[in-house]
């Protein structure tokens, strides 16, 4: 009865169009050698998988080719994209640049650099630090401001700082050199006009570098470029001069106006910015400029206050600055 069901069976093809014969014999022996209850048709991958470890795909030159099937597809596809002559490989050898033309590049850039770069803003760092604080310097902020935007976007950071800062240390050298040789009675007067004028060159070069400071100094160095070069005056200029300065400080302040109060007060201030550990070498002299220069205040030592400042009266009386008549009424009390 089963045979007769199988033989009566017409050609049908399932959903994946796998055909079958109507022959109950072969059905039979299909089926007899493969399924027990399962489904009549094999399916194409079936198929495949039945006919052994290889199987036909479309090849290049001769038409077709063998290719392992299933298990070993992906590993043969992998061994064609390492052959040399692949478009993977040539993908792969364009995206890694040659040694030697990475070399040359960078070659290129430093030179582009030395050429055209640092040439024009060496120049306009050397006018903005000759300038007197009255005078006004014609520099392209602008400009100045591209050259150093594409020394950074090149990868030129470190070699940029170390030009900055060498340039400023050489003029910084020159500028000690002189004040070395001021007349003593100058060198208060002198100094002072050596600190002016690099402040104010500072806050002209300062921002234009600020693109510079942010992506390098601020985020590869931990600093901060106007902290950095204010230490290369306190390092080549004040610290070279100070054993000389400060005794002439200490006798100006005993003898008041002998220097401009506003320019003792702007060396003493100054210097204090530069090291505020100087300030220990004469606290009384700091004191007299900056607050909180000695420790604070107490009540057991109020006494001594009282004798400091009478002191100060008295030797200011005697330099001819007298207090005035305190019983003076106002003058708007006299009408």
């Amino acid at each position: 009865m089963e045979a007769m069901e199988f033989d009566s069976l017409d050609v049908k093809d399932d959903h994946n169009h796998n055909y079958c014969g109507s022959s109950g014999a072969k059905v039979r022996r299909f089926l007899g050698g493969r399924l027990s209850g399962s489904e009549v048709c094999p399916t194409t991958q079936d198929r495949e998988r039945t006919t052994g470890r290889w199987k036909v795909r479309p090849g290049t030159a001769g038409g077709s080719r063998l290719m392992e099937s299933d298990t070993d597809s992906e590993s043969s596809e992998v061994s064609d994209a390492d052959s040399p002559g692949s478009p993977a490989a040539n993908a792969e050898r364009k995206v890694s640049p040659d040694p030697t033309s990475k070399f040359l590049l960078n070659a290129m850039a430093v030179e582009d650099y030395r050429k055209n770069h640092w040439p024009n803003l060496e120049k306009a760092i050397d006018r903005l630090l000759i300038q007197n604080p009255t005078d006004h310097v014609s520099v392209s902020y602008a400009q100045i401001y591209g050259y150093i935007y594409k020394c950074v976007c090149q990868q030129h950071s470190e070699l940029l700082y170390s030009d900055l800062t060498s340039k400023i240390t050489t003029h910084l050298q020159q500028v000690s050199s002189q004040l070395q040789a001021s007349p003593a009675e100058n060198l208060i007067e002198n100094f002072n006009l050596a600190l002016t004028q690099y402040t104010a060159s500072l806050q002209c070069i300062v921002p234009v570098f600020i693109y510079f400071n942010k992506f390098y100094i601020e985020s590869k160095l931990n600093r901060d470029l106007k902290e950095d070069l204010m230490k290369l005056f306190a390092d080549h200029v004040a610290e070279k001069h100070l054993s000389a300065l400060m005794p002439l400080l200490l006798k100006a302040h005993s003898k008041p106006f002998q220097v401009q109060p506003s320019t003792m007060a702007s060396v003493v201030k100054g210097l204090y910015s530069l090291q505020p550990e100087w300030a220990h070498l004469a606290p009384a002299l700091f004191s007299a400029f900056i607050p909180q220069i000695h420790p604070p205040a107490v009540e057991s030592q109020l006494p001594d206050y009282a004798a400091h400042d009478q002191k100060l009266q008295m030797e200011l009386s005697m330099n001819g600055f007298p207090r005035g008549d305190q019983s003076r009424k106002r003058a708007s009390e006299d009408s």
